[in-house]
């Protein structure tokens, strides 16, 4: 694996990891948040690996969609990555929702979140 991809797919385990353990810990919407960043890298990876350009515009996006159809992913993933694309914006910011992002997550939401996350890592996984 190349170095470039190695450092995005390395930090997108460390990332769906820390989304567990803090789904355990009850800190909901911290769990959606590192999962959006664990599919975001590890579909970033993939990415480079296929287009070799880590230049392109798809390097700065975080639209999940855009990135999963720019790598090529299938496409029983894209509903799963359009809904969970707003979560890098309505989990970091109070203003975003008009909520604390705090109160806007349970376990039913992190859970689903976690496990549709772990699916898209384990098929880039393959495919890496």
């Amino acid at each position: 694996m190349r170095d470039e991809i190695k450092v995005w797919w390395e930090q997108s385990q460390a990332d769906i990891k820390t989304a567990e353990i803090m789904e355990k810990e009850g800190r909901y919407y911290a769990s959606v948040f590192f999962c959006h960043q664990a599919v975001e890298k590890s579909l970033k990876a993939l990415f480079l690996k296929k287009s070799r350009n880590p230049q392109a515009s798809e390097m700065f996006s975080h639209s999940l969609i855009f990135l999963g159809k720019s790598a090529k992913i299938p496409k029983n993933f894209h509903s799963f990555l359009r809904d969970l694309t707003p979560e890098y914006v309505n989990t970091r910011y109070p203003t975003a929702a008009e909520e604390p992002p705090e109160t806007l997550y349970d376990k039913d939401i992190a859970s689903r979140t976690v496990s549709g996350g772990k699916e898209v890592i384990e098929w880039i996984s393959k495919h890496l």
